[in-house]
């Protein structure tokens, strides 16, 4: 007996077979931030979709007052390689966060504002969590312009609902 194993279709201008990413970015720190934009702007040069749903303290990220002080987090963060109690002493998250965007803008990344309008502009969906907004009380003046909307986790989810797409919480 003979088995036949049938590849998905790939794109093959990418090799792959995603179709979308949909991220989930629920920390505002410098490094999540970083993190999920690279990933949705990767997407997006490799012809995948991309949208990412901002939710819970994620949301400073894409808040007009707050997107440029983003800070990288230092206590209880085992990658920082020191101890929660250095962690938190005064100045030291204040310095890790500098040291991290002089290592950023020597590899030439754009600052939170600018990456959020060039991942709009590439077709990047952004969302705002309905319910982490009404629970911050926020209104979506607060927000950057270049997101698409407030939406339901279910909303969000209904997004998810076809072939080849892939979540990723980050």
């Amino acid at each position: 007996m003979s088995v036949t194993q049938t590849m998905p279709e790939t794109n093959t201008a990418q090799g792959t077979t995603v179709q979308k990413m949909l991220f989930i970015l629920s920390k505002a720190t410098i490094e999540n931030v970083y993190a999920a934009f690279i990933m949705a702007n990767g997407a997006r040069m490799e012809g995948i979709e991309a949208e990412i749903f901002f939710t819970f303290f994620g949301l400073e990220a894409i808040q007009k007052k707050k997107l440029e002080h983003l800070r990288v987090a230092t206590v209880g963060n085992p990658a920082m390689h020191i101890p929660t109690m250095l962690g938190g002493l005064p100045g030291v998250e204040a310095f890790a966060t500098s040291m991290m965007k002089k290592e950023m803008e020597k590899l030439d990344m754009p600052p939170v504002g600018e990456f959020l309008e060039i991942l709009s502009d590439s077709g990047c969906k952004l969302w705002a969590c309905k319910l982490a907004v009404e629970m911050f009380h926020l209104e979506k003046e607060d927000m950057i312009d270049e997101i698409d909307g407030i939406i339901t986790v279910g909303d969000f989810y209904s997004r998810a609902n076809q072939e080849n797409t892939h979540l990723l919480f980050i």
